[in-house]
């Protein structure tokens, strides 16, 4: 049964944020990952179609599909996992999410839609009126 993870884009106040993030880790490790101290325990769930959902300023508004979960041992003896992730950013309707530490797995059917292709959001429209345009159907 398919799972996503829920995680908060630390330090990004947008999603160029993270495409610039993931553009460095891609140049340099010809890969992109991310890295986290808990290994999920549903590995094969997040390998069925899972994805990971950005939070940049208390919405989520961007996923990206898990490719793999690769374990390792840090150089300070620490377990840690990279999370795999097609390079891939789709854009989701926003939805509202409270500050959390590391990540939360995410019930497909909580998950939030993909936007639909060929609208382009203005990032700096007020988020009051983004939501009433998404509640309308327009967005």
């Amino acid at each position: 049964m398919t799972i996503h993870l829920v995680k908060l884009c630390v330090g990004a106040d947008d999603i160029s944020d993270l495409v610039n993030w993931q553009k460095h880790l891609q140049s340099r490790y010809k890969r992109v990952f991310h890295t986290t101290r808990m290994v999920p325990k549903r590995v094969p769930d997040l390998l069925e179609g899972g994805s990971i959902y950005w939070v940049i300023k208390r919405q989520i508004r961007v996923r990206q599909t898990i490719l793999d979960v690769e374990e390792f041992v840090d150089d300070q003896g620490i377990r840690r996992c990279h999370l795999m992730l097609d390079p891939t950013l789709v854009e989701t309707r926003l939805m509202a999410r409270r500050p959390f530490q590391g990540w939360r797995y995410l019930q497909p059917s909580d998950a939030p839609d993909d936007m639909p292709q060929g609208i382009e959001v203005d990032e700096d429209m007020p988020e009051d009126l983004r939501n009433e345009l998404m509640q309308m159907g327009l967005l």
